[in-house]
């Protein structure tokens, strides 16, 4: 159908809906047996005034009227006829009017004539300017077989006058139709609607405007034929009921046109819902059958779904054909039986093939009548496959490559088997339009999971390898990246040995998710580290990062908008000493830690919140809680304990239920609290760490009071050297008595000269030999390096040379220096 002819059917279908129709119904010779209510609304003129005259009557122009009964006389071939002229009103004035004159077949073969007319005034102006139908200037000059089914019923809806057109529409022949009712000539469930719509017509004398219905086709025609029926009430010269005048008109391609712009509407919510390439692969096969074609495949290049670059054109390389994975399958039938290959399965692509030419081209394969014969590219190159095409009778192809922002990702395969009908153009314009919109969705989703993979890789080289707790604390710990649609977030946790035994537990959340977020989390880390190897009690640590934060996002705020230097993470630091036993923590806006007993008991200590690092608004408060021997202490991120639409008491309820488990191996409990989740999609990072709390015994530690005065250092080195004798580390006593010596001497050279004072002396046999020396003044040491002509400032440098490490640490009242050694001497 061309464009002046749907242009001329949508002008009859405007008018309809304007004004209903004005319709009369000619005898032969021009009469008029039976005029419409619209009618008389249109010229004025009731059925008892015009039925049985003339029609050329109603004419305004005199030259007109000859016209019309010169050619009501001549005229006895079928035909219709379309054009503009003058019409006379009943009160005098003249009325523009559009008219459509059709001939209509009845069983005596008489010719009738149904003519409709339509105020010019009602149309739009592309349906009056020529442009839609050829303009006569004289009435019914010019044939337009414009193709619009006319049927004339009489009073018990029987068929009575009916013209070819009808019958090209519905598909209901006409030896069928005259003398039967619609539900007699084609009986179903939609004729009976239709009757029935008929007969309410028939008895109110209301029209009823463009019901749309399918026509009556063959069943082995699979393709929608769509008709769109108004009905029209016939009255006499009485004006009583003579029947029911139906006008038709084809509207399958309008429909299609509606269809194709509302799959269009439905792609933007049904492609791309996610950012999984696998599913958005499959979202497109989904979307395209069976309203375009009967089997859809979707083959992305191998790269796409691992998130790596595509290549500008996915030709043969170095004479081999890439790797496709196939991401999407559909078909109108189970299982999908026409497909090769199954979905997320390798796709083997011939050398020689429409599909290399559009990988090497860019541009979509049309064919529409698919080639099967002997001897092509199918019988060659891919038997398999041409077997298949046989098999299942495809007849039609399209191959349209998918290609975003200059790369081609793959391609997707439409064919037609059980849809007689083969492929258009407008079906193919279709296709690249439903393939462009996933192709941006798949896109996408291949940027995100290649910035996913790279904050993920990074997360992962920066979370800790093989953290241990050493003589402290046994640990294991879970980590979960978030989901695909929100991505990797900043989550982190560290197990950092300190001095004495101790260690530090550490587990933090950077506000925000992808590699941005992965990466300040590795800065923070990197300050933790750094606070913890400086010995800072837990809120005073906290103190410090939450000024690193600030100075982190001041550094990448915009200077011309000061107000985007905002940066927030959430922390919790904590240290544990075994010879206490005695856990040190302080939060920074983060969940609180739970401590499991050794019997099974949760609770969930009154740790002062903190605000999150990065907003400088209120001090961190420590707590300090003595452990009994074999507690679980858990930290975790909100990850674990946060839901959408749920409470986070729910979560750590749930968390506690999963803990309270005495007796379960630790790995196995970090895995029970994490099997929890209500989803294995978190929409947040998830980080679980569990430590197991030890203590050191009695004959580990061994610790001395002495008083303040140069004569206590040999009795210090005698002491050491009777407990390292004790622990069987004889080896060790040379150099535990110069270390001791250097740190004894240091305290009371520089302790504050009170003769009340003492210096503590302590020996902590673990992993390693610990030598820890305190004293009531707060100065600390520097490590120098003394010339040769110096006479002081080696010792600390002796003490560094002799031990493994060595540090200072804040003590209650004063200060504390730290040694340790290697137990087992080094190679």
């Amino acid at each position: 159908m061309n464009s002046s002819t749907e242009s001329a059917i949508s002008a009859v279908q405007r008018g309809f809906e304007a004004v209903g129709a004005a319709i009369a119904l000619l005898d032969a010779e021009g009469t008029v047996v039976g005029w419409t209510q619209a009618a008389q609304r249109l010229v004025g003129y009731s059925a008892a005034e015009v039925v049985g005259r003339s029609a050329a009557v109603l004419l305004a122009a005199t030259e007109d009227r000859v016209k019309a009964s010169a050619f009501s006389e001549q005229s006895s071939a079928p035909g219709s006829w379309s054009g503009s002229t003058d019409v006379r009103h009943r009160d005098g004035r003249r009325i523009d009017v559009r008219l459509y004159v059709q001939s209509l077949s009845g069983p005596d073969r008489r010719a009738r004539w149904v003519v409709l007319a339509t105020d010019e005034a009602t149309l739009p102006s592309w349906a009056t300017d020529g442009s839609g139908v050829e303009s006569l200037p004289a009435a019914l000059r010019l044939p337009s077989n414009l193709p619009i089914g006319v049927v004339i019923r009489d009073a018990r809806l029987r068929c009575t006058w009916v013209n070819d057109t009808q019958g090209f529409q519905d598909g209901i022949p006409l030896q069928q139709r005259l003398g039967r009712r619609l539900t007699e000539a084609a009986p179903g469930p939609g004729t009976e609607t239709l009757e029935a719509l008929m007969r309410q017509v028939l008895e109110s004398g209301v029209p009823t405007i463009n019901v749309e219905y399918e026509a009556f086709l063959p069943t082995n025609v699979r393709r929608e034929h769509a008709l769109a029926a108004s009905f029209f009430r016939l009255d006499d010269a009485q004006g009583r009921a003579l029947g029911v005048c139906t006008v038709s008109v084809d509207v399958t391609e309008s429909r299609q046109a509606r269809e194709r712009l509302a799959i269009l509407g439905e792609a933007s919510t049904r492609i791309g819902t996610t950012l999984d390439v696998m599913r958005t692969g499959q979202e497109l096969a989904d979307l395209t059958v069976p309203f375009l074609a009967d089997f859809v495949t979707v083959d992305l290049a191998e790269s796409v779904p691992l998130g790596k670059e595509p290549l500008a054109r996915l030709g043969p390389q170095g004479g081999r054909i890439p790797a496709f994975c196939r991401a999407g399958l559909a078909s109108i039938h189970q299982a999908s039986p026409e497909s090769l290959f199954a979905r997320g399965k390798p796709v083997f692509v011939p050398p020689t093939s429409p599909f290399t030419s559009v990988l090497r081209s860019g541009k979509s394969h049309f064919e529409p009548i698919l080639d099967t014969s002997p001897g092509t590219w199918l019988d060659h190159h891919d038997p398999a496959r041409a077997e298949k095409i046989r098999a299942h009778r495809m007849h039609s192809l399209m191959v349209v490559p998918i290609h975003a922002r200059g790369a081609v990702l793959g391609v997707a395969v439409f064919v037609r088997m059980q849809d007689r009908l083969p492929f258009e153009e407008d079906d193919l314009l279709l296709a690249e339009e439903l393939v462009s919109w996933a192709a941006l969705a798949l896109d996408n989703a291949r940027q995100y999971a290649r910035e996913r993979s790279a904050a993920l890789a990074l997360q992962r080289f920066l979370l800790p390898h093989r953290a241990t707790g050493g003589s402290a604390v046994d640990v294991a710990w879970r980590y979960l990246p978030a989901d695909s649609h929100h991505g990797v977030g900043g989550d982190w946790f560290d197990v950092i040995p300190l001095s004495g035994a101790r260690v530090a537990l550490v587990v933090g959340d950077v506000v925000g998710h992808g590699i941005n977020a992965a990466a300040t989390m590795g800065q923070l880390r990197t300050a933790v580290h750094t606070l913890a190897d400086m010995d800072m009690p837990p809120d005073e640590l906290l103190a410090r990062l939450d000024e690193q934060v600030i100075r982190l996002a001041e550094a990448e705020a915009d200077p011309l908008d000061p107000a985007t230097a905002t940066m927030a993470a959430t922390c919790l630091y904590a240290v544990y000493d075994p010879v206490t036993r005695c856990c040190t923590m302080a939060r920074a806006g983060h969940p609180p830690p739970a401590i499991i007993d050794p019997h099974g008991g949760v609770t969930f200590p009154d740790l002062p919140s903190g605000a999150p690092l990065g907003l400088g608004l209120v001090p961190f408060e420590s707590v300090t809680l003595e452990l009994p021997e074999g507690s679980v202490l858990a930290l975790y991120t909100d990850g674990l304990v946060e839901a959408r639409n749920q409470d986070i008491d729910v979560g750590m309820n749930r968390l506690a239920t999963a803990l309270a488990q005495p007796g379960l191996p630790l790995e196995d409990l970090c895995s029970s609290a994490v099997d929890t989740l209500p989803t294995r999609a978190p929409n947040d990072d998830v980080t679980l760490l569990l430590a197991q709390t030890r203590s050191l015994s009695p004959h580990q530690v061994s610790s001395w009071q002495l008083p303040d005065a140069p004569a206590v250092v040999s009795r210090a080195r005698a002491l050491a050297t009777r407990q390292l004798t004790q622990w069987g580390l004889e080896h060790l006593i040379e150099s535990t008595q110069l270390i001791v010596s250097e740190l004894v001497t240091n305290a009371v050279r520089h302790g504050n000269g009170d003769c009340n004072s003492t210096i503590g002396l302590r020996l902590i046999r673990h992993e390693v030999l610990t030598c820890e020396v305190s004293d009531t003044s707060h100065s600390h040491p520097r490590l120098r390096h003394p010339r040769a002509t110096d006479e002081n400032g080696r010792g600390i440098l002796l003490v560094k040379q002799l031990s493994h490490r060595w540090g200072t640490r804040r003590a209650p009242d004063g200060k504390l220096i730290w040694a340790e050694q290697q137990l087992t001497p080094t190679p």
